[in-house]
């Protein structure tokens, strides 16, 4: 190790600890604590952090290092001059520049939301916000040494650190009805994104989903409302999301260059088609009041019970549903012939795997799980609307890709995408338990999600590929 590098590392260490030794001694000054605890406290977390930087992350760098902190640099080790040797900070920096740059976002939406929401900043919040810096600068030191992908270390990582911060800022975070509330919310994405999942493995992309969502929503209410048996609306409903994902499947494959646009203009077809439809002599387009059956408010309120259990069986069908997809993709042929051909369509040919077949499947997977979003969100909401898809636009896009799942195709997988789900669900609560405006919390998802993506969901180089 340089000598430069040691110093850093010392040097960074020293900074939090005594940055988490202030911020101590300021939550016990908030909370009225004696000024002799307030000081051990301070002392006492100054020296914990300080020898456990030390042991955890510089030792691990250099093992010839001795077992003091302040241990100068080793003499045998020969001292290049300084001016030759290439300034260590900046080097990382410049090797790391996208860590650094979430690392600085994080630092600059603690500022902005210190300014723009009442009563957020306090000796609490700061000492939350200073154990989450440390929390991310020592994942980031473990992840030197994973030798495997980084995808899922990453994605676990900002899951417990985005957990972490809820935890400590927010009052209720932890309790039983917070956490289901985000498992229902996340359920209903993390079953929006299973199609745009098949569909980003080869490669492509699926922007008729919220317009799916919302259409289907809407449509079975109609139907119930006129009389038709809701297990056969909803069974009809299923087979018009498929319907619609093998429409698109078929003309994407055919004018692949065009998918994406493609897509969202069958997507604001089906959207115009079936407002039309149900406006049909009525008063109101868009919005179908009704009375849901309680089987279908049961599925997917807060309130839903599962066998007895306080448990809605939303929640179920997603995990049921998860396990499903990724064995799948990970443990059969069906699944190894999907990656194989996001990987290289030319290679598949000669292994006489149908491209045709795949990708219009993968469309018709994306459209039925649009249509049950679009089901289970009606027993959720209680009415019908047109445009309860619209918050899935993007996040079904964000999900993946946030999870790893490389949008050329051929990498990542549907666990990938879970991670995805829970790290917007997450961020989502947070923000709104911090109290921002619908404003303010898109702008910091959007100041997050650029730099999570750039830090580990990006696609190999092109050049890399030929």
């Amino acid at each position: 190790m340089k000598r430069s590098a040691f110093l850093f590392f010392k040097g960074l260490g020293l900074l939090f600890a005594i940055l988490c030794g202030i911020g101590t001694a300021v939550l016990g000054w908030f909370d009225g604590a004696d000024w002799m605890n307030i000081a051990t406290y301070s002392i006492a977390v100054t020296g914990l952090i300080l020898w456990g930087w030390y042991h955890f992350s510089v030792r691990w760098i250099n093992e010839d290092l001795k077992q003091n902190i302040f241990t100068k640099f080793p003499k045998e080790e020969k001292i290049k001059d300084e001016e030759e040797e290439e300034n260590f900070f900046f080097k990382n920096i410049k090797e790391n520049k996208w860590k650094t740059i979430l690392f600085l976002g994080v630092i600059i939406i603690f500022i902005f939301i210190s300014f723009v929401a009442d009563d957020f900043f306090s000796g609490r919040t700061l000492v939350s916000f200073l154990i989450f810096l440390l929390f991310v600068i020592f994942m980031g030191v473990i992840s030197r040494y994973i030798k495997g992908t980084k995808s899922v270390f990453v994605g676990i990582s900002v899951l417990i650190g985005l957990f972490i911060i809820g935890s400590l800022t927010i009052p209720g975070f932890l309790t039983t009805m917070n956490m289901k509330s985000m498992l229902v919310f996340a359920s209903f994405l993390g079953l929006a994104t299973i199609g745009q999942t098949f569909v980003a493995l080869l490669g492509g992309l699926d922007l008729s989903i919220p317009f799916v969502i919302g259409s289907m929503n809407v449509a079975l209410m109609s139907l119930i409302s006129k009389g038709v048996p809701p297990w056969l609306a909803c069974l009809v409903i299923l087979l018009l999301g498929a319907l619609i994902g093998f429409v698109n499947g078929v003309l994407s494959f055919r004018l692949q260059g065009q998918a994406l646009i493609l897509t969202l203009g069958v997507g604001f077809f089906v959207k115009g088609g079936v407002q039309i439809l149900v406006s049909m002599g009525t008063f109101s387009a868009g919005t179908v009041f009704g009375v849901v059956p309680a089987w279908m408010q049961n599925l997917a309120s807060m309130g839903g019970k599962t066998i007895g259990l306080p448990i809605p069986p939303v929640i179920i069908i997603w995990i049921i549903v998860s396990i499903l997809v990724i064995v799948a993709l990970r443990l059969t042929k069906w699944g190894r012939h999907l990656y194989a051909l996001g990987g290289s369509r030319l290679s598949s040919a000669r292994l006489s795997i149908s491209e045709r077949g795949y990708w219009i499947g993968a469309y018709v997977i994306s459209g039925f799980f649009s249509a049950l979003t679009g089901a289970l969100l009606l027993g959720w909401s209680g009415g019908g609307y047109v445009g309860a898809g619209d918050i899935y636009l993007f996040t079904t896009i964000a999900a993946v890709v946030i999870g790893g799942t490389s949008l050329l195709g051929g990498s990542g997988g549907y666990g990938l995408s879970v991670i995805g789900v829970f790290i917007l669900q997450i961020i989502t609560t947070v923000l709104i338990g911090w109290g921002l405006s619908w404003e303010a919390q898109q702008f910091i998802l959007g100041l997050l999600i650029i730099p999570m993506v750039a830090l580990y969901a990006r696609s190999p180089h092109i050049r890399s590929q030929i």
